[in-house]
């Protein structure tokens, strides 16, 4: 665990693989695993390695079904080999746990998978500009509005989208609503020009 949240290869990875090598060494020696299970380890070893490559995650599983298999072959006992497989994930669940959350440790082998880089409007990203010194500015029809068409607002055409109704050409119009890129506009009736 300290080695998967630890930058590159280290202490706790070294003792880790010296760990596994004296665990199937001592099995072996002891008559309990065969040269098989060291191979089918190996075998899954490599499976899980080329699944950094390999997208999809099926190789990834056979790799892990592959080293769970030696592992439970190496032992005397099945059962017993269970267990202690078993026992060894709660602590090893409980010490990521106790990393991530107590210490505040990142796991450093998804870091490179993982995008953490955002397109916000902080770092400079906008995907439109909001125009909001426009509400309120009146303007003439170009095209007919069906709901959307033209509109010239000073020396500025625009492209906009009446409030719902249709709006012929040449007719006033004011800027009601500016949402990104949809700017609003409704017709000014003769009534509303002398109020």
């Amino acid at each position: 665990m300290f080695e998967l949240f630890s930058p590159g290869f280290g202490a706790s990875g070294i003792l880790g693989l010296i760990s596994l090598a004296l665990f199937f060494y001592g099995h072996t020696v002891a008559g309990f695993a065969g040269y098989e299970t060291v191979l089918l380890f190996m075998i899954g070893l490599g499976f899980i390695i080329a699944e950094f490559f390999v997208p999809g995650g099926i190789v990834g599983l056979i790799g892990g079904a592959l080293v769970i298999i030696s592992l439970l072959f190496t032992g005397e006992s099945v059962v017993h080999m269970a267990y202690s497989i078993l026992i060894a994930m709660a602590i090893a669940i409980i010490g990521m746990v106790v990393l991530v959350k107590f210490f505040g440790k990142n796991l450093h082998l998804l870091s490179k998978l993982i995008l953490k880089d955002a397109t916000t409007t902080e770092e400079g990203y906008v995907s439109n500009v909001n125009r909001i010194e426009l509400l309120g500015k009146e303007g003439i029809t170009l095209t007919p509005l069906r709901p959307s068409g033209s509109v010239i607002v000073g020396n500025e055409k625009l492209d906009v989208v009446s409030d719902g109704s249709y709006i012929d050409s040449d007719k006033k119009v004011k800027i009601i609503e500016v949402e990104g890129s949809r700017i609003v506009v409704r017709e000014i009736k003769e009534r509303e020009e002398k109020s």
